[in-house]
């Protein structure tokens, strides 16, 4: 708990020493961590494969600058709805979606992906998505007077929420829910034996991912100040579900480990072959996916398991 309190604290300095595109940087990878949170927690914690986590941030960001645009509601208030929104998406999707297993599972959320820029440049709903052009999202100042850039205290709201989010994933998951949610991935047949309603948690826990999803999505959209349908193709599903792999799908802290990932790994692929990106991101994917088949986290906390068996 002490190492926790510190990293926030310590991320917490963070805007006040580096520079605008460094605080850019890493307020995505608080927006992402909150992503991949979602996803682990559905994948990882509940076996529930989703290839279209991509629709459910492009919903959060996509309602947050409608309710900007055309209700006046506050931003602080606009991500908690975007949310609530989200977690009712992704409750109705989840219970067509109890028909459905493994790949085939997978393909649906995949279709979801696809099926939604080409929705949002519908001109039915163009009045309120701005079709192809996209909507802009108004900057704000800090409240209460606060000396802050706006860029810095939203950095410092995204922590905020994150934060409470991460707790609330904790207590979810290191609870009875937590693991009837396990023993629903590992032993479905033998949850449901034992009075488990496995209906009830996939449904609710798809609906908690995707609001954890439409979170995210509502805070990138206060970052990048503008969303449009180009921006959330089927590409950002692929990239979440590398995160959480990369990451950890099996922990809380591979959520933060698989946002570093895809937040600078990129930019370090970019930086070592301008000609050939995409070729050194697979090589270096193939890489960590080598040294770490758990992932990141699971690599660490083997590690430390090792340090201790060896210190007794």
């Amino acid at each position: 708990m002490a190492g926790v309190v510190a990293f926030v604290a310590t991320a917490a300095v963070l805007p006040f020493v580096v520079s605008g595109f460094q605080l850019l940087q890493l307020t995505m990878v608080v927006v992402y961590a909150i992503a991949l949170l979602g996803l682990n927690m559905l994948t990882g914690y509940n076996g529930q494969i989703s290839l279209g986590h991509g629709a459910f941030f492009a919903l959060g960001a996509y309602a947050t600058a409608i309710l900007l645009e055309h209700t006046g509601t506050p931003y602080w208030l606009a991500v908690p709805i975007s949310g609530a929104i989200c977690f009712l998406a992704g409750f109705m999707f989840g219970l067509p979606a109890l028909r459905l297993e493994g790949i085939y599972l997978a393909l649906s959320t995949f279709a979801l992906a696809v099926a939604t820029p080409q929705l949002l440049k519908f001109r039915g709903f163009e009045s309120w998505t701005g079709g192809v052009q996209g909507v802009f999202v108004s900057t704000y100042s800090a409240p209460f007077g606060l000396p802050l850039r706006w860029d810095q205290w939203l950095y410092l709201y995204a922590l905020a929420v994150a934060t409470l989010l991460f707790v609330l994933a904790w207590n979810i998951l290191r609870s009875g829910t937590g693991l009837a949610l396990i023993a629903i991935r590992d032993h479905p047949i033998a949850a449901a034996s034992m009075g488990i309603d496995t209906a009830f948690y996939k449904t609710t826990t798809f609906g908690l991912s995707a609001m954890y999803a439409g979170i995210a999505g509502a805070l990138g959209a206060l970052v990048a100040q503008f969303v449009s349908p180009d921006s959330f193709s089927m590409l950002l599903s692929l990239t979440l579900l590398v995160g959480s792999v990369v990451g950890g799908a099996r922990s809380i802290s591979g959520a933060v480990f698989g946002a570093i990932f895809i937040q600078f790994v990129p930019n370090i692929a970019e930086q070592i072959s301008k000609a050939a990106t995409t070729a050194v991101y697979g090589v270096l994917l193939i890489a960590f996916m080598y040294m770490m088949p758990t992932g990141i986290a699971g690599s660490i906390a083997a590690l430390a398991d090792k340090l201790r068996r060896r210190s007794k």
